[in-house]
């Protein structure tokens, strides 16, 4: 997957579509999901050009991916989830069903969210 400037994640970061933010610093901008399957769920995204996990790890200063996951666990934190529990979700590639190729971490809680995903084969 190929990086695309016109991703929405893009646009978010460049200023051109609003969102509701809950935080923001030099390497991370969280915000609430615009079609929450929780009574919790922000995404996380780091403010670098990066496709996804793998690319991050990749490609980005150390420093980065130290202060986006201080991100991801501050957003957290902040929600008011580490007492009761919380899932991170990051997708890769058209395997895992990633929508926009901009690496993307969701944050989901506020309920029971269920055992992980059955991985049998279907």
């Amino acid at each position: 997957m190929e990086y695309d400037e016109q991703n929405v994640f893009s646009k978010i970061l460049r200023g051109e579509i609003p969102i509701n933010s809950v935080y923001e610093d030099e390497y991370a901008l969280a915000f609430e999901d615009i079609n929450p399957q929780a009574p919790v769920h922000l995404l996380v995204i780091p403010k670098g050009s990066y496709v996804s996990l793998d690319d991050f790890t990749m490609e980005a200063s150390e420093k980065e991916v130290a202060g986006f996951l201080f991100a991801v666990g501050h957003v957290a934190r902040q929600a008011g989830l580490s007492g009761s529990g919380y899932r991170i979700l990051a997708n890769h590639g058209t395997d895992a069903n990633q929508e926009v190729p901009h690496f993307h971490v969701h944050i989901v809680g506020g309920r029971n969210v269920g055992k992980m995903i059955s991985l049998k084969d279907k």
